[in-house]
């Protein structure tokens, strides 16, 4: 089973992230790339430019936000497996930008390769 962890990129890192990957499309504004302490960023997984401002972090449209980016996700399977095949060796933790912790990207990028609906 994978052991994946959420954080933003705007907390510290630590030692407990274990393999630190970037799953935004964007690099985080105002953060440095020491400052980041990235393993890997995987920008291809993140959702299109489209869908992202379709979205706009809209509470409102977040079930429909969820259903669309999954479907990208099933049309990106390359780039999954090659995610999948890091988060199987051990800790990860994804980086994320939002602002909204319970309602972003990595969230059901997370819960998606958790094979959790």
């Amino acid at each position: 089973m994978m052991k994946i962890r959420l954080k933003r990129a705007y907390e510290a890192p630590a030692k407990s992230d274990g393999k630190r990957i970037l799953v935004e499309r964007l690099w985080p504004r105002g953060l440095t790339k020491e400052a980041a302490a990235l393993d890997e960023w995987f920008r291809d997984v993140a959702p299109s430019p489209e869908l992202r401002k379709w979205y706009g972090h809209d509470p409102k449209k977040w079930p429909a936000f969820q259903k669309r980016y999954r479907k990208e996700l099933d049309a990106n399977s390359q780039e999954i497996e090659r995610l999948g095949a890091l988060c199987e060796k051990g800790l990860v933790t994804f980086i994320y930008a939002a602002k909204d912790e319970m309602r972003n990207s990595a969230m059901v990028l997370k819960t998606y390769l958790d094979g959790e609906n």
